[in-house]
This record gives C-alpha cells, structure tokens and sequence, in this order.
C-alpha cells in the first residue's frame, strides 16, 4: 500500500483534519482507517506518526486534497496575534484546510443550514445514494455525489425521499441553475473574494455563512470567516464583549465580526475560525 512520509516541518493531523466538521462524507473504524468518497475514487486512508498510508489515489492526488503543498507554519504565525488563537493553533497542531470538490461543497453547505453534523451527513449521503454513481471498493458500495444534471433532469419529487425539508427547492433550483458545472467553477473562481460572495448569495438556499464556507473550504479564498453560533459566541466571549447576547444574528453583527476577523487575523483569518471552531470543545 502506498505511503508518504511527512517532513519534520510538515504539520499534519490527520484525525483532527477530518473530524472537526469541515467534510461530511468520511469515516473512521476502530483500527483507525478513514474511508471517504472524493470525485469519482473511494479512498482509505490512515496515519502512523509522520506517515501517511493511503489506497485509491495517488499520492500527488492526496498532497493536494489535503494541502499538503501549503507551506502553514507561516500560515499560522500569521494569524497568531493573542493568547486564545495560540492555544487553539496549539491544541489543533496539525489541523489542515481540505480541497473539497466545489459543486458538493455547494450542495453541502446548502444542507447544512439550521442542522447538526449528523443530520448534514445523512441528507448528503442520501442525494449521493438517490442520484450518484455507484464504485465497488472492497467488496462495498459507496456512491459518487451526483453532477448538477443528474438531479435537475430527476425532478423535483425525486428529492423528496433524502428528507431535505425546506432545502429541497434550493438544491434543486441549484441544480437547475448550474448547467456548466465547470464554467460556474471557473467564474467563482476568478472574482475577487467579495465579489465570489455576491455572486454565490444569489443561489437559493446561500447565505453569508454558507457563502463565507463555500469560498474558504471549496475555493480555497481563506480571507473568508465563516460566522455560526460557536464562532459568535467565541467572538462575543473573547473579541467582541459589546456584541449582543443571544437576540439573533443579523447581517449587520456578521458584517462586524468578519470585518473584525479581517482586521485582527489577515488574510488568512479563515485559519483562525476552523482552529477556534475545532478547538471549542477542548
């Protein structure tokens, strides 16, 4: 089975990379092995120290979904401005930004408003299972997420069974949407980053949150902070002691508390909310 081996230099955490919540189509056994769907390849996937063993991709294919390639040891000095930030950099050490395929990182993050983990999870699988192609990997079925087409051209009542409730519109209006999966890609890709946020608010189903996610997890635009209600209470307990307490949160206390990640964090503060968010519980 084919290996990498990490560089003294080279921090990576592999359980805490997939497990903080950024991805939801992965899983861990017992014996510590990750199986997850990625495009069109099933991969397993474990670490032993500074060594990464992994099946189904590639090796280049790996470096680059999970950012490898990126140099974070800057990345994180950069970011390292106060006494909190530092103790999450800490407890996270090796915490890593995932590559995510862009089109299910939309539809993802379109079914996880309002929603925990777990329930995020099943809705994504079950449009995998209902649209998606199957690959054989081990003697098990696993399903590819399904192109734009292959949901619009279902209908609409064929979402009905992944249980979406009230995204189930949005996801398919989306859908409908995007004809050319590749030039919708292409064309976020290139705006600058307020103008990307604009332009993925006027999907059905895309708020600030679920924008600010997209372009951070997806389009690899790291000045964007994602806001929920963990990373408000975070900013409210340790940066931002005059935000309101828990009226709702409105897109002007948003505005303020990105604006404020900004300044405080830089152009990386995206960094800065994955490792305060995974470190909430710590």
């Amino acid at each position: 089975m084919p290996t990498m081996t990490l560089s003294s230099d080279q921090q990576f955490s592999l359980d805490s990379t997939l497990g903080c919540g950024q991805v939801f189509r992965w899983d861990r056994t017992d014996d510590g092995w990750w199986y997850g769907v990625v495009g069109r390849r099933v991969i397993r996937i474990r670490q032993e120290g500074m060594q990464i063993i992994f099946h189904g991709a590639p090796g280049s294919f790996i470096k680059n979904y999970f950012s490898l390639d990126l140099d974070i040891i800057p990345i994180l000095t950069s970011i390292d401005h106060d006494p909190f930030i530092h103790t999450a950099i800490t407890q996270c050490a090796g915490l890593r930004l995932i590559r995510q395929p862009k089109w299910e990182c939309l539809i993802s993050y379109i079914c996880s408003t309002n929603s925990n983990i777990p329930t995020i999870r099943r809705r994504i699988a079950s449009i995998a299972e209902r649209f998606g192609k199957t690959i054989d990997f081990e003697g098990k079925t696993y399903f590819t997420f399904p192109e734009p087409s292959s949901i619009s051209c279902r209908g609409f009542e064929d979402l009905t069974e992944c249980r979406l409730g009230y995204r189930q519109p949005y996801v398919f209006d989306t859908s409908c949407s995007v004809t050319d999966e590749k030039c919708w890609e292409e064309t976020i890709d290139r705006l600058p980053f307020e103008d990307a946020r604009k332009e993925l608010m006027k999907m059905k189903g895309v708020g600030p949150k679920a924008a600010d996610c997209i372009l951070l997890f997806a389009f690899q635009k790291y000045e964007s902070f994602p806001v929920d209600v963990w990373i408000r209470r975070i900013m409210r307990e340790h940066y931002l002691p005059d935000l309101p307490g828990n009226a709702p949160l409105t897109t002007r206390e948003y505005d303020t508390i990105r604006s404020f990640a900004r300044n405080h964090f830089g152009n990386y503060c995206g960094f800065a909310q994955e490792y305060l968010y995974a470190a909430r519980e710590g």
